[in-house]
């Protein structure tokens, strides 16, 4: 590559190598290593978190040092461009304009999030102050949502705004006989249509999720379909979703803790369906990642799900906390191999063809070498 960028990279609200997994981080992740994968040189700026600062008055001491530490570590990097990745009222970027202003760098921004509604309440005010004077700062915003895209534009000029499509890497999450056969010998299923589902155990929409889960599968078993549930993931309601399982499928449920991203392929692999409402989700990468691997998925039509998943095509999308939609479009599926093989296949298509990041991402790496050309 004839032209290369020093980037100083910042994710104020879930820095990298956090030991969380989320959507979030997957996705801050998977820009940071195409950008390396491209022959560009980055740097992580920075881990200081800026979740809630406003209501941490210890904070702007921390957020004082790490600009100054920020500073020297892009002087030694050589910077010539400071990208941040995701900024919103709860975690607003307050390195990056300070920061790029300091040293006459271009600041962009990916993920930005734009809610008026925020300066509505006296507990988010002054996070929509300082994300929108970070919003009004930036040189580009990139964001990855369609409703963020439309909000964005009432703050954003239309040259400086770009829409990305979402996207993973496909050939990490592809269909393997192997570990089907062998995770199900391992979960001791040998008979039955076996149902995924995966989420942090946290309480709030992604335990509620799990829960409608547990209990759709639970009613449809009661009506003498011969399923399995398998979860993955860990968290703080663990205790409350295994009491939940044991009185709606006993025996029927398989917990497997958290399962580390590079091996979730294998998860995949093994079910033949994926079901997750993704209440209020943001994209949801679980569901390109299901869909990659071939299993048709079935979710809410709400949040950024939409966007990741063609209803009546990979899956079905049906209205938000419509109890008998949800289980209906899972019986439908369980109790039809040949949709579900016709769906798994258009989903792994699907995914292949409009949400490869390495194609997607180009946008990204084009309009960031454009305004490090400008800047000389």
């Amino acid at each position: 590559m004839s032209r290369s960028l020093n980037v100083a990279f910042y994710a104020p609200l879930t820095p990298l190598g956090h030991p969380h997994p989320s959507g979030d981080l997957v996705i801050g992740t998977g820009l940071y290593q195409f950008l390396q994968g491209r022959g560009h040189r980055l740097e992580n700026i920075s881990q200081f978190r800026t979740r809630w600062i406003y209501w941490k008055p210890w904070g702007w001491l921390q957020f004082l040092r790490a600009r100054s530490r920020s500073l020297q570590r892009c002087s030694r990097l050589d910077a010539n461009l400071w990208l941040t990745y995701h900024s919103y009222y709860k975690a607003p970027d307050l390195l990056g304009p300070d920061c790029s202003r300091r040293l006459r760098l271009p600041y962009t921004i990916f993920q930005g999030i734009y809610s008026t509604k925020r300066r509505k309440r006296w507990q988010t005010w002054a996070g929509f102050v300082l994300n929108r004077r970070a919003l009004l700062a930036a040189d580009h915003v990139f964001t990855n949502r369609k409703e963020d895209f439309v909000n964005l534009g009432r703050i954003v000029p239309e040259e400086s705004l770009t829409y990305v499509v979402p996207g993973i890497l496909p050939e990490q999450f592809s269909f393997d006989a192997r570990f089907r056969k062998q995770l199900r010998q391992e979960w001791d299923i040998t008979e039955g249509v076996v149902v995924l589902t995966a989420a942090m155990f946290r309480p709030g929409v992604k335990s509620e999720g799990l829960s409608w889960v547990i209990r759709s599968c639970g009613e449809l078993f009661r009506q003498n379909v011969p399923l399995y549930l398998v979860i993955a993931g860990e968290g703080k309601e663990d205790r409350h979703l295994r009491q939940l399982a044991d009185s709606y499928l006993p025996g029927r449920v398989r917990f497997l803790g958290k399962v580390a991203r590079e091996e979730m392929y294998r998860f995949y692999s093994a079910g033949d369906l994926f079901v997750f409402p993704g209440i209020r989700e943001s994209l949801g990468m679980v569901f390109l990642e299901a869909q990659s691997c071939g299993l048709p998925v079935v979710a809410f039509a709400d949040g950024g799900v939409p966007e990741v998943v063609t209803d009546g095509v990979c899956g079905y999308l049906v209205r938000p906390f419509d109890a008998r939609e949800f289980n209906e479009a899972i019986a439908r599926l369980l109790a039809d191999r040949v949709l579900r093989k016709r769906m798994g296949e258009a989903a792994s298509g699907y995914v292949r063809s409009r949400h490869d990041l390495k194609q997607n991402y180009h946008i990204v790496e084009d309009t960031l070498l454009g305004l490090v050309d400008r800047q000389k």
